[in-house]
């Protein structure tokens, strides 16, 4: 009897620490916030029951006025063992139009970007005026002297203007706006004053449209930031317009070795304006809908399930179709806003034609079951069948320039 007892309580230990170790499992995995449709519920698709309860604090409303219908949940194992609290928000679900479409890039920024410096030869020897000055790259210049700065050229010549003397730089550093006192040095080679430093004002390539919002005619694309090639920060965007593009040739991609769509802008007048480059694409508005495609409902996260889908892209001309994936795993957590799911292309025509994801697909919107989850970002440099996707939800959540 006594060892029966014994028994059952261990086994009794067994269990109630696998259900804690879920439970704490599920605590690290989950998001912390979450969308649904107004009027409905929040559902959470796990291999182990998971129900949400009103929390013990009821709103979070600590700020209703830019979170309205904000509430707190509380998620519980069984029904019985509590995960967590986490945010939801009621929103109306969106429905937006699923692109494909190749597009170009034209990015102007406000400013000159730093990224680099050189020394400047000069009769007395060698030095760095922007570096003695503090400037560092990725700091993005605005002023000379008061005079605005918008380009290589205008930087160029505000140093040359100077004829030696002193300078007030006036320039962006994160978030922050500062100043510093710049002595532009002679170069003898060049024969005139320079500041030392490799400067970037614009940026241009070829993208992807992921949706566009018939209700306002704003859309999003890419899924990540357009970066500098040079120092990695996301460039600030200026101004800058989205053009046709068409899709003239593919260089596969191999094991070590991204592939890349390559094409021409087909016309110089502009389909769009850009008015946002962020860490979860670009955004903007187009002057007309650029899809044949119905408006369909965006899926929020819980709602997406491992298993087949399908990507809209264009790897030939300028007409997308719809080429067959897998979602292969979806991270909830959130912790990177790009990377939320890792997916696999299966499509053998895509295959044959691509070798997978390369370059220029980043922004392919994702459909699974009738709703638009998200938009392909990254893709495996050992493995170009697989890559990165990201939540539809993030794209539209920190679309029109959110954090």
């Amino acid at each position: 009897m006594i060892q029966w007892i014994r028994r059952t309580a261990a086994a009794g230990a067994a269990v109630l620490l696998s259900i804690y170790g879920a439970a704490a499992y599920y605590a690290w995995q989950l998001p912390d916030s979450y969308y649904i449709p107004t009027d409905g519920t929040l559902q959470v698709d796990t291999m182990l029951h998971i129900s949400a309860a009103p929390s013990d604090h009821t709103a979070v409303q600590a700020a209703t006025d830019s979170a309205p219908g904000t509430e707190t949940a509380s998620l519980q194992l069984f029904g019985i063992v509590p995960i967590k609290d986490v945010e939801v928000q009621e929103i109306e679900r969106p429905m937006l139009v699923p692109c494909g479409q190749a597009f170009g890039i034209k990015l102007r920024m406000e400013g000159a970007m730093v990224v680099g410096m050189d020394s400047v030869e000069t009769t007395s020897g060698d030095r760095c005026p922007a570096q003695e000055a503090g400037l560092q790259t990725g700091d993005l210049i605005q002023k000379v002297n008061g005079q605005a700065v918008d380009s290589n050229a205008s930087l160029q010549n505000a140093i040359a203007a100077s004829k030696g003397d002193t300078v007030s730089v006036t320039y962006v550093r994160g978030a922050e706006t500062c100043t510093c006192t710049l002595s532009p040095a002679f170069a003898v080679d060049d024969n005139r004053y320079e500041a030392g430093v490799w400067v970037r004002d614009s940026s241009a390539g070829i993208g992807t449209i992921t949706f566009y919002d018939p209700e306002t005619g704003s859309f999003g694309g890419l899924g990540h930031p357009i970066c500098d090639t040079d120092t990695g920060d996301i460039l600030p965007l200026g101004s800058g317009d989205a053009v046709a593009a068409n899709i003239s040739q593919v260089i596969r991609g191999t094991s070590g070795s991204p592939g890349m769509l390559q094409g021409s802008f087909r016309d110089e007048v502009p389909m769009g304006e850009l008015l946002c480059n962020n860490r979860c694409g670009v955004f903007g508005t187009l002057y007309e809908n650029p899809s044949e495609e119905e408006a369909i409902p965006m899926a929020f996260k819980q709602e997406i399930q491992t298993g087949e889908a399908q990507i809209l892209c264009t790897a030939l001309g300028d007409t997308p179709k719809a080429y067959d994936v897998v979602l292969e795993e979806i991270d909830y957590s959130g912790t990177d806003s790009t990377k939320n799911m890792t997916i696999r292309v299966t499509d053998p025509e895509l295959l044959e034609r691509t070798g997978g994801i390369v370059q220029g697909m980043s922004g392919s919107p994702i459909l699974q079951n009738g709703m638009l989850v998200g938009a392909v970002t990254h893709v495996f440099v050992d493995d170009p069948t697989c890559g990165y996707a990201i939540f539809c939800e993030n794209m539209v959540r920190y679309g029109l320039c959110g954090s």
